[in-house]
């Protein structure tokens, strides 16, 4: 598995439980569960777009890996 795969790999993963952790404070009454999902949300979104960052780096720095798509 080449890196940009696994970067794209994590984030993936990064964006998927994202949405999970939202969803889940969407089905929760409990309001100090509902602040951590979300804080939690936030937080996996941060990263997400810290992935996103590096993925564009790799793939301006090393073309062949345009081309994997």
């Amino acid at each position: 598995m080449t890196t940009i795969n696994k970067l794209e790999q994590a984030l993936a993963g990064a964006k998927g439980l994202s949405a999970q952790f939202k969803t889940f404070s969407m089905d929760t009454d409990d309001q100090q569960a509902k602040q951590m999902f979300n804080q939690l949300a936030t937080t996996l979104e941060n990263a997400a777009q810290t992935l996103q960052g590096r993925v564009d780096f790799v793939k301006n720095e090393e073309p062949q890996y345009n081309q994997q798509q």
